[in-house]
């Protein structure tokens, strides 16, 4: 899987176990993570530093023991501060589907308009409940899947019956129209892109646009279009042996100075350095 496709599609864990478990760290090519979506559910644990979550242009800031619940189709992505992670990332509508209990109440709160999608501030019933579920993902003792499967569950009940997740900065239809932008950008990124272009996908002036755009992911649309293309870059340059030059036109650049400068803004060092 390309990690930098902004709409993730995979399958995750095993059909009867659909639960994967990620650890990033500063060496992880993919320590930054760039705007995207996917149908599954996530759980995000910071272990040490801090992070810069956005979640349907909401930003949250996660510190150490921190986590967040991300409902299925919500566009996050965020920067992590000197900072060590970890995602659970789940199937959940299958594992509703196996769970004859499950009831009105808990389809109702997972649908896309009523979920949950926030913060687990350390200390709190929800955050243990998700720490628990992260330690039994990394141990992997002997039986446990369903030790997992019965936190979620716990997890799920508690946020069920707390209820109140982030409320959205945007309406959302904007963003069904920005989701438009970012899958343009993903896969138009290595051809030349003008601001109108976004615009007219957007369905926007350029004026709103930019506003709208810039409030949602915190960048400028141009600012987002070259921290993706770099994003896209470094993980060329730690997963394959094409030259930097090469890497640099794949990725949208037709300028050695402007990319190598653009690199070192996003990354703190030289495309060089930094496949080294």
């Amino acid at each position: 899987m390309d990690y930098s496709e902004l709409h993730e599609d995979r399958k995750r864990g095993t059909f009867d176990f659909p639960i994967e478990l990620y650890y990033v760290d500063k060496n992880d090519p993919r320590y930054q993570m760039p705007l995207h979506w996917h149908l599954e559910y996530e759980l995000i644990l910071v272990l040490s530093g801090s992070f810069t979550l956005s979640l349907d242009g909401q930003i949250i800031e996660l510190g150490a023991g921190d986590s967040a619940w991300i409902g299925d189709g919500v566009v996050h992505g965020g920067t992590p501060h000197d900072c060590v992670y970890e995602c659970v990332v789940f199937d959940l509508g299958t594992l509703l589907h196996d769970t004859p209990l499950c009831s009105k109440s808990a389809a109702e709160f997972l649908s896309s308009e009523n979920g949950f999608s926030g913060a687990l501030k350390k200390g709190s019933e929800e955050a243990e409940l998700a720490d628990k579920i992260f330690q039994a993902m990394e141990t992997e003792q002997k039986g446990y899947e369903w030790i997992t499967v019965g936190l979620l569950w716990q997890l799920l009940g508690r946020l069920i019956k707390s209820s109140s997740g982030v409320s959205a900065q945007i309406s959302r239809n904007h963003i069904i129209r920005l989701k438009n932008v970012l899958t343009y950008i993903r896969n138009s990124y290595k051809e030349p892109i003008t601001l109108t272009e976004l615009a007219q996908v957007a369905g926007m002036s350029p004026k709103y646009f930019c506003r709208a755009f810039s409030g949602f992911t915190g960048k400028t649309p141009i600012e987002y279009l070259n921290y993706y293309r770099i994003e896209c870059a470094g993980e060329k340059l730690t997963l394959t042996k094409d030259s930097v030059t090469d890497i640099a036109f794949s990725c949208g650049f037709n300028d050695m100075s402007y990319f190598s400068k653009t690199f070192k803004k996003y990354k703190g060092v030289s495309p060089s350095a930094y496949r080294r």
